[in-house]
């Protein structure tokens, strides 16, 4: 019986003894998972819906992995443990649309050759055991930042699927995962030979589709323009890679067999070839006319925008950014027509994602919430509007609070007595740390655990505070280890430790997987 308890696939029970799980409230149903209780309250409930609207006085029943109700705080809930978020707000975790689980987002001073580095890592056991840890620390990252459903469109080899079925197992701790492995590109096409494979013809990107099935994947990724930094003259990202006739192919066989497909497409032309040869998503956007506002309605398509990619080359000062002038000047073009393809998306009711695409220059695994101030920012929508518009139909399954739904949950802590104390601490220390600066670490570690005074930190954490013009940021970053590992599961079963920080809030958790 013993044996049995520890080779569980539930991390939350594997690292807990009997008698804990029984002081808090949890149970194991007939599947070998654990099964707890608990009736959230003392919050502001944010309920996901497009018209939400803060609402007080609320508690939030779960039993296991489900939301049975949603009822008054004074309701009765005889065998729930009662947990106080303490006056902070409860809402659905966030959605990252748009993943690439191979990169952190780390800037380079020089241009890389990705394609190369991709062979030299994958052509031994060792490098690929390494890079595949990589991988699940990365997609653990987004889980402590607060996104508790990610798609993955375009990775190494099989990684995503595998790291998708390894957190499934309980072996790892991640986000829900969707998963499209390598996507499909052509020879000189956008990350062919890095995160997508090059398709000379028709045979071969069907022969990509084919492996892809076989390892398990949750949707096909294109690439049928170029980007931003494999533009090679100026006014040229988004140039049309992929002929017409290899996206019908692909999307005729995916939808065949089941599979939606994303395409990575960042200019007009680029989107209506995507949309007349059956593609579901747009990844990125450029701006539409007429034309393409029909094609979109006509597919049932939706667009999944990222603002956070083009904007370091749109809008940082070069000398920050390292951007040369053409790349500069690309990054306007693109950044501008994702900026308009998704306000004209959301003016003709076309349904938006939304996603960062991380692991591209500044953009992080940790940083999803920027995503979600971007639109507001350039796109004029609501805070609330933000939360729901990474929940396309087309898209689903993800997450919410509506009652049955799985359950994915996030305290956050009120906005302005977080700036205030933020604000106040940040004057008299200001940080920069870095993975690697022990004693920078520290510092800043020090600086959020006042800066959230009152909420137990078990999770050593690096921290890296940067004071801005109008509030301070500050930016998670954990180390990947055994022990945290355990001291992060512990918290998830207590409930109420902080663990992350977002723009603005302070996320409460880590969310309840439970």
């Amino acid at each position: 019986m013993q044996e049995a308890e520890e080779k569980t696939t539930d991390v939350f029970y594997r690292f807990r003894k009997r008698d804990i799980l029984k002081e808090n409230g949890l149970r194991r149903n007939g599947k070998g998972r654990i099964r707890m209780k608990r009736a959230y309250f003392n919050c502001i409930l944010l309920d996901g819906t497009e018209q939400m609207e803060p609402v007080a006085h609320k508690m939030v029943l779960v039993d296991g992995e489900k939301i049975t109700a949603i009822v008054e705080d004074t309701a009765p809930c005889e065998g729930y443990e009662k947990v106080d978020l303490k006056g902070g707000y409860l809402m659905p975790g966030l959605i990252n649309l748009h993943v690439h689980l191979a990169g952190n987002g780390k800037p380079s001073a020089k241009p890389r050759d990705n394609a190369a580095l991709v062979r030299r890592i994958l052509s031994n056991g060792l490098t690929r055991a390494v890079a595949y840890r990589l991988v699940c620390s990365y997609a653990k990252l987004e889980l402590l930042g607060g996104v508790t459903t990610i798609r993955t469109v375009g990775g190494l080899t099989d990684f995503d699927t595998r790291c998708r079925d390894d957190a499934a197992k309980g072996k790892i701790l991640a986000p829900r995962i969707l998963a499209a492995n390598e996507g499909i590109s052509v020879p000189g096409g956008h990350m062919a030979g890095s995160v997508a494979v090059a398709a000379h013809n028709n045979a071969e990107a069907l022969a990509q589709l084919r492996r892809a099935d076989e390892q398990g994947i949750d949707l096909v990724k294109l690439m049928i323009t170029g980007g931003v930094l494999d533009a090679t003259q100026k006014g040229t990202p988004g140039e049309l890679k992929m002929k017409p006739e290899m996206v019908r192919a692909v999307c005729d066989e995916a939808h065949r067999l089941g599979y939606p497909v994303a395409a990575h497409t960042e200019s007009p032309e680029g989107v209506k070839v995507a949309l007349e040869n059956g593609v579901d998503s747009i990844e990125h956007g450029a701006k539409m006319d007429e034309e393409t506002i029909r094609l979109y309605k006509e597919r049932g398509a939706f667009v999944c925008t990222t603002i956070s990619p083009a904007l370091p080359y749109a809008l940082f000062d070069p000398a920050i950014s390292g951007a040369s002038e053409k790349d500069q000047y690309n990054g306007r073009i693109v950044f501008d027509g994702v900026v308009e393809s998704a306000r004209t998306a959301l003016a003709n009711g076309i349904p938006v994602g939304l996603g960062n695409d991380v692991g591209c220059p500044y953009v992080t695994q940790y940083g999803t919430w920027r995503e979600l101030t971007y639109l507001r920012r350039f796109c004029g929508v609501s805070p609330y509007m933000d939360l729901t518009d990474v929940r396309p139909a087309a898209a689903d399954p993800l997450d919410g609070t509506a009652i049955g739904r799985q359950l994915r949950l996030l305290g956050v802590e009120a906005r302005e007595r977080f700036i205030a104390e933020c604000k106040q601490l940040a004057r008299g220390k200001r940080a920069r740390a870095g993975e690697r600066d022990g004693k920078a670490q520290r510092l800043a570690a020090q600086v959020l655990i006042k800066a959230v005074r009152g909420i137990l930190v078990r999770l050593a954490v690096g921290v890296a505070v940067e004071p801005a013009d109008a509030d301070v940021q500050l930016i998670v970053e954990p180390e990947i280890g055994q022990q945290r590992l355990r001291a992060l599961t512990e918290a998830a079963l207590i409930g109420g430790d902080c663990f992350g920080i977002g723009l603005e809030r302070l996320v409460l958790g880590p969310p309840h997987l439970v």
